[in-house]
């Protein structure tokens, strides 16, 4: 079969699933839209305080989130502060066009910093 008439393969499509299903919530949607406007570090009480959420809903959505790569995990002291991962929010349109046939770009290399 052509492989570009045919499904993605198994791989790639359990990989992409698992980023829609993180953005699956409208909190975590909420999450990410925030950071990446913001565009700075925040910590989860100034993630809880914006999008009026307990603070052990807005962790577990943050872990979700981590989980998949769209935010990263900065350590200062004992606290975490989150940010975007520029690399997966320049992807992501990528990607929803590969999944839905289109050519698209490719994506820049993946940032931990």
């Amino acid at each position: 079969m052509d492989q570009e008439k045919g499904p993605l393969d198994r791989a790639a499509a359990t990989e992409y699933a698992s980023w829609f299903k993180a953005l699956s919530d409208p909190t975590r949607i909420q999450i990410v839209s925030l950071l990446a406007r913001q565009g700075r570090p925040m910590s989860v009480g100034e993630i809880v305080e914006t999008v009026h959420v307990g603070q052990s809903t807005v962790s577990a959505h943050l872990k979700v989130l981590s989980e998949v790569r769209f935010v990263l995990a900065d350590q200062h002291g004992t606290a975490r502060y989150y940010r975007i991962n520029q690399a997966c929010v320049a992807c992501f349109p990528t990607v929803a066009d590969i999944v839905m046939g289109l050519p698209a770009p490719a994506c820049p290399p993946e940032k931990d910093t």
